[in-house]
Formats: structure tokens, C-alpha cells, sequence
């Protein structure tokens, strides 16, 4: 073996190891979304998430028969009650302690449960006021069982945001601010993360004008926006930075995100919708927030979710149906994993 060749060979090997290492402790997961009449049993399911080696899993709502098949999977579980219980944790820490005593202490020895998230996409909107009071209760009812790694949070979906443009100008809304401050301030003890949901697709598809495929798609070779001293290269950093921008603007910037759902649909509005499109924004992403944070929070490798497992035959429209990296029959809709 030659001196170069040699010296190639090292250099392959030492690649080769950063990037199995990289792979080794990606915090990557995928929802795991039950509105279809035809999907798999979960425990195919789940057997399908450790031949991916994706590592962590996001349910909407405790499914005892997911649960069922959690047990010993190693899988990270995200986790939250429906929507509408979530008033009652707020008035009744009986109410939270009964949630967990049904749903997380029959599975806390064999489930890895790793984040509750109060509320998906309730702030702003009636129920929203009463998400701090139902994370204390919550964290309250799995602290009194011993499970105090456990981080309680809540979802947000950008319609969060009363301005998110530039990046830089991202702050919430202001008939939410208060909530939004009471949030934060839990999460900043509790060393816990803000979920949110960051969908570049329907920004660029309601708005081809002026924003690209390839800023949307994460494809761009040029910054597409300056802010300052930033620059974006793509929309989802962008999206997530308005959001720590807003965290700054109410004193909470050392606030941490995690992408709670994010991908790209495969049909329902075409030439926006494909599989083409959906395989290049879901790798050029994974790629992305595996080795870099965003422009405001470089050091950051953010866990993301992507939304979702399956095409789901019972969701509202066409778009909705069809963010699946699999179809109901276990068979991919493109390669990806």
C-alpha cells in the first residue's frame, strides 16, 4: 500500500466513522398518525421504525394498542392527551394524575417516554389559556410517579407568530404573549424544549410568486435572504429562526426548539405535490438538521420530526392524505429510509 493510498484509505476511514457516529446519535423521529381504515398493526409498525433505525416516535394521542407495542422497542415516545381534555389537567391536578395513572404508569418500566406535549396547534384559540396551568399539573402527576426526565411541553404551528418575517422579526402574537410567557418560563426550569410544527410546503405552495422551489426544497447554492448578518439559504431555517427570534423577544431566548412535524406532500396539488418534491425536501432536511443548526442558533442540532409514517385514507383532503413515506401496505411511496 502506497503512502497516498494510504493516507486516502485513513482519510475514508475517519469519514466513514464521523458519519456512522453522526447516524449513531441522530435525534431523528417520525409521527406515527392512526386516521386511516387500512393501516398496519402497530406492532408492525413499530418493527418498521427499528428497521429504519429512526429512533424516536411521535403519537397524538395514548393508543393502548401502540403503547402495547412500545414496550421494549427502545423507541423515544413524544406523546399528549386529545385537544379537548387538555381544560380539564388545568382546573384539576386530580384530572392530570388520573391521565398519567391511565396512560403513561402502566408502560413507564418498558416505554421510553421522553416528551408530553399539551396542546398540538391550540395557541392561539379558546383553549390555549390553559396549557401552563395543564403542563405544571402534568409534570406534577409524573413527578409524583418518578418520572422526572421526562420534558412537558406544547406544540405550536407558525400561525403562533404575529410577524415572522425577516427571521429577525419574529415574535408572537400579541393576544398570546402572556401565554406564550408562562410557557417559556416552564420550559426555561424545566430545561425543556418548545415544540413546534414547520411546514415550508404550504408556505411556498400558496405563494410560488415569491418564494422558490429551491429555497422551499433546501436546494438553493446562494443566500435567498439577507437579515442583518444572517444569511438563508432555505425557507425552514428561516421559519425556525422567526420562532427563536420571538423567544428572545420576551426574554426566553435561551428557550430551546424541536421540530415536532415537518414534510412535504406526494399529491393533491399539483406540480407543488410529488413524490420527487417530497423525496428531495425530506433528504436535503434530514441531511441538514443532522449537521447544522440555523443561522441564529448554529450550535444547535435541533431534533426533528417528519411528519409522517403513513398515507392516512381518513384525513380531510387530498394534501393531508398524502405526506406518507409508506403506504398503508407497508411499501414505500419513494426510497427514503
Amino acid at each position: 500500500m502506497g503512502p497516498k493510498f494510504a493516507q486516502c484509505f485513513v482519510s475514508v476511514l475517519v469519514l466513514l466513522s464521523q458519519l456512522l457516529s453522526l447516524t449513531d446519535g441522530r435525534d431523528i423521529g417520525v409521527c406515527y398518525g392512526l386516521n386511516g381504515n387500512n393501516l398496519p398493526p402497530p406492532k408492525d409498525v413499530i418493527n418498521l421504525y427499528k428497521r429504519n433505525q429512526i429512533e424516536d416516535i411521535r403519537i397524538y394521542q395514548p393508543y393502548p394498542e401502540v403503547l402495547e407495542a412500545l414496550r421494549g422497542s427502545g423507541l423515544s415516545v413524544a406523546i399528549g392527551p386529545r385537544n379537548e381534555d387538555i381544560a380539564s389537567f388545568a382546573a384539576s391536578q386530580d384530572a392530570a394524575n388520573a391521565w398519567v395513572n391511565t396512560n403513561i404508569v402502566p408502560y413507564k418500566n418498558n416505554v421510553s417516554f421522553k416528551w408530553i406535549t399539551i396542546g398540538n396547534e391550540i395557541i392561539p384559540g379558546p383553549l390555549g389559556s390553559n396549557v401552563p396551568a395543564a403542563m405544571n399539573n402534568i409534570k406534577n402527576a409524573l413527578t409524583s410517579i418518578g418520572l422526572t426526565g421526562v420534558k412537558v411541553t406544547t406544540v405550536l404551528a407558525g400561525t403562533a407568530l404575529g410577524t415572522s418575517y425577516p427571521p429577525s422579526a419574529g415574535a408572537f402574537r400579541s393576544d398570546i404573549t402572556e401565554t406564550m410567557t408562562s410557557i417559556a418560563t416552564i420550559l426555561a426550569q424545566e430545561d425543556a424544549p418548545l415544540m413546534i410544527n414547520v411546514y415550508p410546503y404550504f408556505a411556498y405552495s400558496s405563494d410560488p410568486t415569491h418564494i422558490t422551489a429551491q429555497y422551499a426544497l433546501l436546494t438553493s447554492t446562494a443566500p435567498v435572504v439577507m437579515d442583518g448578518s444572517l444569511s438563508y439559504y432555505n425557507l425552514f431555517d428561516a421559519m425556525v429562526d422567526s420562532f427563536n427570534a420571538a423567544l428572545e423577544k420576551i426574554s426566553f431566548g435561551n428557550v430551546k426548539l424541536v421540530v415536532a412535524e415537518t414534510g412535504w406532500p406526494t399529491a393533491g396539488n399539483a406540480p407543488y405535490t410529488s413524490a420527487s418534491n417530497a423525496q428531495t425536501y425530506n433528504k436535503n432536511l434530514l441531511n441538514h438538521v443532522m449537521q447544522n443548526g440555523t443561522p441564529r442558533r448554529p450550535g444547535f442540532i435541533m431534533p426533528t420530526f417528519f411528519f409522517e409514517m403513513f398515507n392516512e385514507n381518513l384525513k380531510e383532503n387530498t394534501v393531508e392524505q398524502n405526506f406518507g413515506f409508506y403506504y398503508p401496505n407497508m411499501q414505500p411511496v419513494y426510497p427514503f429510509w
